[in-house]
């Protein structure tokens, strides 16, 4: 059985307030264990019942429906709880009534996506939410576009997008040319990427080619090696192509981020020369850094930290935990699909002009299936957590 909002929901949240909205979503999260193929959710206690709010009854036509593909059984069965709550909480935030989220197993794998996507499409959902990883956006494609049904994926691989396909997953694109752009706001015009030679490093490869170029400025130099090669030998390796660099893109992450700036910077000092350090999102959470001095003051592009606190806060209020950080993307998407069967319009539609301040900061997503977002510029802070020396702009605005 989906869950739908209840007609009486603003009432219940001027009653509650905060901690009350956590309990409303405890009591018809329990609603869930009757949903198609998906197990009951976890949370603290068992709400008590609010008088006069009832789960919404169809009408004639029935509410509109919205699916979301989650792996609900198996290994990331846990996350995929954590992002189904942060679903339920995005449709008590957007709609008032006449909406509901109906869960659907992935197993966690591309067949079972794609079973979830025909069962739900069959079942009558307008927008599928999910799923999570690549190769399920790639299953689930074929069955929605042949029916009509538009796609927010969680995934943060750009190549899946289009043709009413939807990523909100954070990109290496993304964060690739917001950093770049900072950079060269700073007069920076040659660029250098060493990065593993795996999907997510030529990933960078193309972003910084494509960041470079829509800026004017010169090709950048691309190093790509093997992902378990040391990391020490594959900066002295990238340099012989990319010596005359003003900055650099790290490509690799934790000891292995040390590691290659350490070296790159050792040898540019030896030869009369300072590059900045520039890195992606998986530096964000990774206090270690600042231990190397190479790295101090180094560059990366992330989400927004203001948008983010606010999200988790309200998140632990209502479900005692502290979300994973994909459960904001999972968020982003149940809203903008919320939104767009409230309005009638296109996922693509609902974010136009000033976007969607979503729960990693804003975004819009665009025709082609590619999404805008308002990334933030963080410089490693040595002892402590980065620091953001840019805030995320509004999307469409310099800087993408």
């Amino acid at each position: 059985m989906p869950i739908s909002t209840p007609r009486r929901l603003p009432l219940a949240r001027r009653r509650f307030g905060s901690a009350g909205l956590g309990v409303l979503l405890s009591a018809l999260l329990g609603l869930a264990a009757c949903a198609p193929q998906a197990p009951r959710p976890s949370f603290i206690g068992v709400a008590p019942p609010i008088g006069g709010v009832q789960p919404m009854m169809p009408g004639p036509v029935g509410p509109l429906r919205a699916a979301m593909l989650l792996p609900l059984t198996g290994p990331q069965a846990p996350l995929g709880q954590a992002m189904l709550n942060a679903g339920y909480m995005a449709l008590f935030d957007e709609s008032q009534s006449g909406i509901e989220l109906a869960p659907r197993d992935t197993g966690g794998t591309p067949a079972g996506a794609r079973d979830a996507a025909r069962a739900a499409i069959a079942d009558g959902a307008r927008v599928l939410i999910g799923p999570l990883t690549s190769a399920e956006v790639a299953a689930v494609a074929e069955p929605a576009r042949a029916a009509g049904v538009p796609v927010l994926a969680f995934t943060n691989d750009s190549q899946r997008a289009g043709a009413g396909v939807w990523v909100l997953g954070i990109t290496p694109r993304q964060q690739v040319r917001r950093v770049v752009a900072a950079a060269a706001a700073q007069g920076v015009q040659r660029f250098a990427l060493g990065a593993p030679d795996n999907d997510f490093g030529r990933a960078l490869a193309e972003a910084l080619r494509g960041a470079t170029g829509d800026l004017g400025l010169p090709p950048p130099s691309i190093a790509l090696h093997p992902a378990n090669s040391d990391p020490g030998m594959a900066a002295s390796g990238a340099r012989i192509s990319g010596g005359r660099a003003e900055a650099v893109l790290i490509g690799e992450a934790g000891d292995r981020a040390r590691r290659f700036a350490a070296t790159w910077v050792a040898e540019a000092q030896a030869g009369g020369q300072t590059p900045r350090l520039l890195g992606t999102a998986l530096w964000l959470n990774d206090t270690a850094l600042g231990r190397e001095p190479a790295l101090e003051g180094a560059w990366f592009a992330g989400p927004d930290g203001r948008a983010r606190a606010r999200f988790e806060a309200r998140y632990r209020d209502a479900f005692r935990e502290t979300p994973p950080r994909v459960a904001a993307t999972a968020y982003d998407a149940a809203a903008i699909a919320t939104r767009s069967l409230r309005s009638g319009a296109l996922p693509g539609q609902v974010t136009g002009g000033e976007g969607f301040a979503g729960a990693d900061g804003p975004l819009r997503l665009l025709p082609d299936g590619q999404t805008l977002r308002g990334l933030a510029v963080y410089a490693v802070s040595a002892g402590s957590e980065p620091q953001v020396i840019e805030q995320a702009p509004v999307p469409g605005a310099p800087g993408f």
